[in-house]
């Protein structure tokens, strides 16, 4: 007679632990082994893309700019409203006074004891106030609202002082010189706004003085070198914008084919168009 046979049975949850653990000990190891190998072979390879910190200088518009001829009938309408319903300022109540008094004295029954009170004192009338007033009004003069020759002069600050303008600068890419707001590349060690505020502060013959606004970039713009001067692990530069307000500059004369202060819609006429694309993203007409 045959032995009897027993079977051993294992719990199926222990079953389905055992697998799971021991699958998830192998894929860890490996998932490991495989970001180790990654990452040894990316910190080997330099990046082919060098790092550039830009900024857009932005010099706030001086004088309010003109109105238009809604905004102007809009103000005359509201100064006729304002009129209508305030009350008769002391000068004017003075005037009034000033022109009873003047009446009574040209009647017969005017008391002459009115005047005891400024007997020993000038007696300066409503009226006189006015022609003072009148004549300093003369005498002023007010600044002008645009600076002459500056108006075409695109290497000057003082132009266009009701709009807002943008610095650019001409630099060397490769044979060419184009039109760029002020970048340079990136050192190691620095942050992108700190060499932003290098950019800024490395320009020739400029004393600028800027507040930048955040320490994040504001725009993105990624080119190729051209082919002459592509070197091996070499493609290009990825710029990183920071924007900034003119705060306060010496006004020395700038070169005139290295400096422009333009306006917004002037940037067509400086920048290339996929440049200029990427610009006009981040800077509004203020």
């Amino acid at each position: 007679m045959a032995a009897p046979f027993t079977r051993v049975y294992r719990p199926f949850w222990r079953i389905i632990t055992t697998t799971k653990s021991n699958r998830g000990v192998r894929n860890v190891s490996y998932t490991s082994q495989q970001w180790s190998a990654q990452n040894v072979k990316t910190a080997g390879a330099a990046s082919p893309w060098a790092l550039h910190g830009a900024v857009c200088v932005q010099r706030l518009p001086v004088v309010t700019q003109d109105r238009s001829p809604i905004e102007e009938e809009f103000m005359e309408l509201m100064q006729k409203m304002e009129f209508e319903r305030s009350l008769l300022a002391d000068h004017e109540l003075k005037l009034l006074d000033d022109a009873a008094l003047m009446s009574r004295k040209q009647e017969g029954d005017y008391d002459s004891d009115e005047e005891d009170d400024y007997r020993d004192k000038d007696i300066v009338t409503a009226q006189d106030l006015e022609d003072i007033w009148e004549q300093k009004l003369k005498d002023f003069q007010p600044a002008l609202r645009s600076q002459g020759n500056d108006q075409k002069d695109a290497s000057s600050s003082e132009r266009c002082l009701a709009d807002s303008l943008i610095l650019l600068v001409k630099k060397d890419v490769g044979s060419q010189k184009l039109w760029l707001l002020p970048q340079i590349q990136w050192q190691m060690g620095e942050t992108l706004r700190q060499t932003a505020e290098r950019a800024l502060a490395s320009l020739p013959g400029a004393d600028l003085k800027a507040t930048f606004l955040g320490n994040a970039p504001c725009g993105f713009y990624k080119y190729k070198y051209p082919k002459d001067i592509q070197k091996e692990g070499s493609v290009g530069a990825k710029v990183f914008f920071f924007k900034a307000v003119l705060s306060s500059h010496k006004h020395l004369p700038l070169e005139k084919n290295s400096f422009a202060w333009v306006k917004k819609d002037e940037l067509q006429d400086f920048l290339k168009p996929e440049y200029l694309k990427q610009v006009r993203r981040f800077i509004m007409a203020l």
